[in-house]
């Protein structure tokens, strides 16, 4: 279970990190442009697992005698899910912009 809301949440991050690469994409990028943006990918994905699983772990689920868990016991599965996806669009946003200042700042005149 500790693992459930990663698998849930993945083909979306697929997505994002897809998005990410796509926007970035002409003919003349550079060998360091491609692997500033490999590096950003990589980076969203392990802070992404690592927050996700340190959500999991710091949610507690009370228990309430005979009755069992409390109904609050969904969280255990929705807060990794919101960490994970958050952590994930926040590096990616700090790496696109990190990527534009270093990229704009060497050659102003060209596109993005």
């Amino acid at each position: 279970m500790r693992y459930l809301s990663l698998m849930l949440l993945a083909p979306w991050l697929i997505v994002l990190a897809w998005a990410y690469l796509a926007l970035h994409k002409r003919p003349a990028r550079s060998a360091a442009q491609r692997i500033f943006d490999a590096l950003a990918v990589t980076v969203a994905a392990i802070v992404s697992i690592w927050s996700a699983l340190l959500a999991f772990s710091s949610v507690v689920v009370k228990t309430v005698g005979a009755l069992g868990p409390e109904s609050g016991g969904i969280w255990k599965q929705v807060a990794p899910a919101l960490y994970g996806y958050g952590t994930f669009v926040a590096v990616l946003v700090i790496a696109m912009l990190v990527r534009r200042m270093i990229w704009r700042r060497g050659n102003p005149s060209q596109p993005q």
